[in-house]
């Protein structure tokens, strides 16, 4: 089993999260932000990992540090419990409609971090969260995580956008990180991820 415990504790934030990826889709999440708590949930749920993870930021402040934090430690926690990648399939996508939003999230996850975030909000806050951090959320995963995400969205309600979002993407790194039946090689001509 494919699992990564990672802590992080700077001046501004204290995260732990545990993470597996041969989960039932079980997950106990508490960052201060019920919105993200919400869509980590709806992610972990249909990605069918398990995840724990506490936060504690300077919410005083903002969601910024806090939001930025949880996605650095989250893609530190995928990237270790991947490992060297032996195995994976490597390449998922994920189409996801919530009623009038479709999201589409294609992912690499060859240890190459790259974003693309296409998409729009109405509003300039959704659940408590400023709407351009969710982008910075994903940057952050992405990078420590080593994934080449493509995430494109529209709708016309912000909470089905961005929960579509969260949905494919936990559905896309499920099919990605899926171990193939009688494959054992790094799936990279290079021979690493």
């Amino acid at each position: 089993m494919r699992i990564a415990e990672i802590s992080r504790k700077t001046r501004e934030t204290e995260i732990s999260v545990r993470f597996v990826l041969e989960g039932t889709g079980n997950s106990t999440i508490n960052t201060g932000l019920p919105f993200l708590d919400h869509m980590l949930d709806a992610m972990t749920r249909h990605g069918r990992f398990d995840l724990t993870c506490t936060a504690v930021g300077d919410l005083h402040v903002d969601s910024h540090h806090t939001m930025e934090d949880v996605g650095i430690v989250l893609g530190e926690a995928i990237r270790k419990a991947v490992g060297e990648g032996r195995g994976i399939r490597r390449f998922a996508h994920a189409i996801v409609p919530m009623d009038e939003s479709l999201a589409t999230v294609a992912l690499d996850c060859g240890g190459r971090s790259y974003l693309v975030y296409q998409g729009c909000y109405s509003a300039k806050v959704i659940g408590g969260i400023e709407n351009d951090v969710f982008e910075h959320f994903f940057h952050s995963l992405c990078t420590k995580a080593g994934l080449n995400a493509h995430i494109l969205f529209h709708g016309r309600n912000d909470h089905h956008q961005c929960e579509a979002v969260f949905k494919a993407f936990g559905i896309a790194l499920s099919g990605a990180v899926q171990i193939v039946e009688g494959m054992s090689d790094i799936p990279s001509t290079k021979g690493v991820l």
